[in-house]
């Protein structure tokens, strides 16, 4: 059986190169008008893992085959060849075009789903832009939305975790590098923004403490009639800070901080009586 395999492996090359010999090579075939001999040589190289030419003739047969015998399979195989080749933004735009050319084909649930995952694929490091990572968020959640009972689901679900985690770090790398660099307001913002983003974010702790400093400095350096107001959040900040972490690490200094606020307070009501 094995030597049958391997004979017919032989056999399945030899046919390539006779085909293309008699067109006169690889590239007259591709300048030709053999749309036929294209699809045939074409689907050869893709099985014999030649994806970087089959994918110039799938891209040269598009149009042609337009509606037309073979438009399924050589928009389908052209994806895949794609996809094969490690070219992430094209496979998916093609898996794309797919899904919306062939909406009753049985292959449209996975042409969607490798649309997403391609962009799952190409999402960058968490230090980096992260504009793919949301739109493969965007794409993979509807998905879900459309086929809630595919088998795809389970890998989409860890995909989706990895990139919310992704999202997370960038998010607090943004709002504590404010903090570092003593812009307190937009610091104050960026963590209220994580905090409200994130309830599940494992930094939630860390971001509660550094946006209640951040209020207390951005409000004690603020114009005498905002300061009040602002400590006043301070304070309130504190009383959350303190319910949801009652056993924080960093509850001495936080509630160090509610006391200044709290003399800041007095001191300005005593110099209104004044």
């Amino acid at each position: 059986m094995h030597a049958m395999n391997k004979a017919k492996n032989i056999i399945s090359i030899c046919a390539i190169c006779l085909a293309l010999s008699a067109c006169g090579g690889y590239e007259k075939l591709l300048n030709s008008n053999d749309y036929e001999g294209k699809y045939q040589a074409a689907m050869r190289y893709y099985n014999d893992n030649s994806w970087s030419k089959a994918i110039q003739l799938f891209e040269n047969l598009t149009l042609h085959y337009r509606g037309k015998e073979h438009a399924e399979d050589i928009a389908w195989y052209y994806a895949e060849s794609l996809f094969k080749e490690k070219d992430y933004i094209t496979a998916s735009y093609q898996y794309q075009r797919f899904a919306r050319q062939f909406p009753y084909s049985e292959r449209t649930e996975k042409a969607a789903w490798l649309s997403a995952y391609c962009k799952y694929i190409d999402s960058p490091d968490y230090s980096l832009d992260q504009k793919r990572t949301k739109e493969a968020i965007e794409e993979m959640e509807s998905f879900a939305e459309r086929w809630p009972r595919s088998v795809y689901i389970p890998e989409l679900n860890r995909c989706l975790d990895d990139m919310r985690a992704k999202l997370i770090k960038k998010d607090y790398e943004i709002a504590y590098n404010y903090y570092f660099t003593e812009e307190y307001n937009a610091a104050y913002e960026s963590f209220k923004r994580f905090l409200n983003y994130y309830p599940e974010a494992d930094e939630r702790e860390e971001a509660m403490y550094y946006q209640l400093d951040a209020g207390y400095r951005y409000a004690i350096g603020s114009r005498e009639d905002k300061q009040k107001e602002r400590l006043q959040q301070v304070l309130n900040d504190f009383e959350n800070f303190s319910s949801s972490f009652a056993g924080s690490k960093r509850l001495s200094a936080a509630q160090n901080i509610y006391s200044k606020a709290r003399a800041a307070l007095t001191n300005l009501e005593t110099q209104k009586k004044d």
